[in-house]
């Protein structure tokens, strides 16, 4: 098909722009009218159909050279990310939400006696992170409400102080003689030694909901089901939305994984575990020779595909059960990230990996992990081509015309970009994607790449949390994107002068500068998301909306706040009246399943007010941390529309924080810890029950370590020597 441009426009140009109003026409009706998944992806799919029936047919060279093998290259390239679309739509083609058959599991597990419910071993997995990390993650297992669930700390750091945690608070803690094996040797030395019907796995920083066990334990009734996921929930702000101010407007990068991709790869049974948050049956680890797969950093997906051709599925149920640590630093993202795609990677060169036997084709398409090698590849093309193009006239295309940019290329990236913003709504936001991607491809490109070609000797690095997780900035890439700013305005005002153009095509100069344009917007967020903002305190202020008074001293109530967060080391709150404290001034926080919590005005306005509370206990300390984190889900944010959101991260460009921070600048030194190590052998704290431990709490009678002559748990530890 052919357009000609007219001078007076008329027919010609109206026709020139039908496929585009096409294009954006069904994917309203289908989102809006008719509500149809299919219909989305089969519009985009007939779309990308007629790109590449002209993008093959048209615009490909003869002959070898220079020009020939770029266009080629990016053909390739493009190939390679139609092949991932293609395959993620069929994933996204039939989602399944087990939340219906969660709550009636769950009715059923409650009216069963408690005798007749399963075993729980509980493993928090741990290496290196600080008490104020780990320490919520014990409290809040402890208070699941599960009648026999016993919580093991597996402790890879051999920690005198952590082993004293435990005890102090009834959880069973772990060692090992060797590290061997990582995380995935840490759970098989666990599983030895433990015995409980079910193993729910958790990492150091994920805090679970006192219903988690309740809302998951009752899939296992269908004995195809192996293995139950919930999503991984956090509490704090990712790299994107903290360094780009943005958290009230952009929901974290893994909620399309999350909320999208999982619930989509349910419906086709090939959802998997992701290691923190899951639950496994103890007889799918007995049935593929009794541990975790250790043939692979992600040992997680290596379960997920052994369980498959045991006979087991993995079941995702969608909803916020326990909430952890997004990545707190730029080097703690990359960490979790290089990780990710390295384990990734690595599983194609295993005899047990997809490629192997025993799968069906759905399952190892679903398990191929090509998206880290196209999402980067394919960001950094998107913004190299132009480049190249405006200053050497070499093209990621030939015989291309603007006419033809509009009917086909302009479509095919409208319905590519659209459609999954379509089958995401609020969770997959295009231009906040475009900016992570082309971040991620900097670290993630080489470490796939090398990976792919060298898949063995890569060390296992746990994602630094809390103090661990300082880094000012990754100026290497600041700098890179800077360099890219600079060369794409350079080419352009180059080829503003005919005297001085570089690019023969004079007709494509302005489509290229309104691509241009758009590559400067993503790689001035990028070095944006490069700079580390501060962050103002270690732990995370939460919303509070109900449930609590607070007082002055003289025992009379304060108006109620418009507007309140809470941590478990302070308080802020907004009035909408003045509240009449000044600096300095004694308060105290009523909090339902707390108690008093006193604190003392340390900021103070006429309508604000912060508050930083005073030593408490330990016994008030975990009841704060259950009401805190372990019984509400925590507030998501919610993305404000696709076009709110766009211009909000679009704005950001010109409120850019270019100062450099290590992640905590501000804030006190912290305290000491004992820093002794147990002996290098295998050690074991036996635990208590953990719905025990909280009701006892709530009621005062848990203070402390369990008594030695208590019936109902025995903390004596024992020693094995190996």
């Amino acid at each position: 098909m052919t357009y000609t441009m007219s001078a007076a426009g008329g027919l010609d140009d109206l026709m020139l722009w039908t496929p585009l109003a096409l294009v954006v026409a069904s994917l309203f009706v289908f989102t809006h009218v008719v509500r149809s998944r299919t219909g989305i992806i089969g519009t985009v799919w007939l779309t990308m159909a007629i790109y590449l029936y002209w993008r093959i047919g048209t615009t490909l060279p003869d002959g070898i050279g220079m020009q020939q093998a770029w266009v080629w290259l990016i053909l390739g390239i493009e190939l390679l990310a139609f092949a991932d679309a293609i395959i993620l739509h069929i994933l996204l083609s039939r989602p399944r939400c087990n939340s219906v058959a969660a709550t009636a599991q769950e009715e059923k597990l409650r009216r069963q006696p408690q005798a007749n419910l399963p075993s729980v071993d509980v493993f928090i997995t741990t290496y290196d992170e600080q008490r104020e990390v780990i320490e919520k993650t014990i409290v809040g297992a402890l208070a699941m409400d599960w009648p026999d669930a016993r919580i093991w700390v597996l402790d890879d750091g051999r920690r005198a102080w952590l082993r004293d945690l435990c005890a102090d608070n009834g959880a069973g803690y772990i060692t090992r003689p060797d590290n061997r094996g990582a995380k995935a040797g840490n759970i098989n030395h666990a599983l030895v030694h433990t015995h409980a019907n079910l193993v729910m796995v958790l990492d150091a920083d994920f805090i679970p909901q006192r219903n988690f066990l309740w809302r998951t334990v009752g899939f296992f009734e269908d004995p195809t089901v192996g293995i139950v996921q919930v999503p991984h929930s956090f509490y704090n702000s990712d790299p994107l939305q903290h360094n780009l101010g943005l958290r009230a407007a952009l929901p974290d990068d893994q909620r399309f994984f999350f909320e999208t991709i999982m619930p989509g790869r349910d419906g086709w049974n090939t959802a998997f575990c992701c290691g923190s948050n899951s639950i496994t049956r103890r007889s799918l680890f007995e049935s593929i020779g009794g541990q975790l797969p250790e043939g692979s950093i992600t040992e997680d997906m290596l379960l997920t595909i052994a369980a498959l051709r045991k006979g087991f599925v993995t079941r995702y149920l969608n909803e916020p059960l326990a909430f952890g640590l997004a990545p707190e630093s730029v080097s703690a993202f990359f960490v979790q990230r290089q990780r990710w795609a390295q384990g990734g990677i690595q599983i194609l060169h295993l005899r047990e990996g997809p490629l192997g036997h025993g799968l069906s084709l759905i399952a190892r398409l679903a398990f191929l992990p090509t998206h880290y090698l196209t999402q980067s590849l394919a960001a950094l093309f998107a913004v190299l081509s132009p480049i190249i193009f405006l200053w050497t006239g070499i093209a990621p295309l030939v015989g291309v015309t603007v006419e033809a940019v509009i009917a086909y290329l302009v479509p095919m990236v409208v319905a590519a970009l659209g459609g999954l913003a379509c089958l995401a709504p609020g969770r997959y936001i295009p231009l906040a994607s475009q900016v992570l991607n082309l971040f991620q491809a900097f670290r993630i490109l080489p470490v796939a790449l090398l990976t792919l070609v060298k898949p063995r000797g890569h060390d296992f690095r746990v994602t630094p949390k809390g103090r661990a997780a300082t880094s000012g900035a990754d100026l290497a890439i600041c700098v890179a994107g800077l360099a890219l700013v600079l060369l794409t305005i350079g080419g352009l005002l180059v080829n503003s002068r005919p005297d001085h153009r570089i690019v023969e095509q004079a007709a494509l100069v302005p489509m290229v500068a309104i691509w241009c344009s758009l590559n400067i917007a993503i790689l001035l967020l990028m070095c944006m998301l490069c700079l580390q903002v501060p962050v103002r305190r270690l732990e995370e202020r939460l919303p509070l909306s109900d449930g609590f008074v607070l007082q002055g001293m003289d025992s009379v109530a304060l108006p109620l706040p418009a507007k309140a967060d809470v941590s478990l080391s302070g308080l802020g709150a907004q009035f909408a009246e003045p509240h009449g404290l000044s600096n300095g001034a004694l308060v105290c926080l009523q909090l339902d399943q707390v108690g008093g919590i006193t604190g003392r005005v340390v900021y103070s306005s006429s309508h604000r007010v912060g508050v930083r509370f005073n030593p408490m206990d330990d016994a008030m300390r975990n009841r704060l941390i259950v009401a805190l984190y372990a019984t509400r889900p925590l507030p998501a944010t919610e993305a404000a529309g696709l076009w709110v959101t766009t211009l909000a991260i679009l704005t950001r460009i010109r409120h850019a924080n270019l100062t450099t921070y290590s992640i905590h600048p501000s804030l006190e030194p912290e305290a000491e810890t004992d820093q002794r190590r147990l002996p290098v052998a295998t050690y074991i704290l036996q635990p208590s029950l953990g719905a025990w431990w909280y009701e006892g709490m709530m009621m005062g009678r848990h203070n402390g370590p369990l008594s030695s002559n208590d019936t109902r748990s025995a903390t004596v530890p024992t020693l094995e020597t190996t």
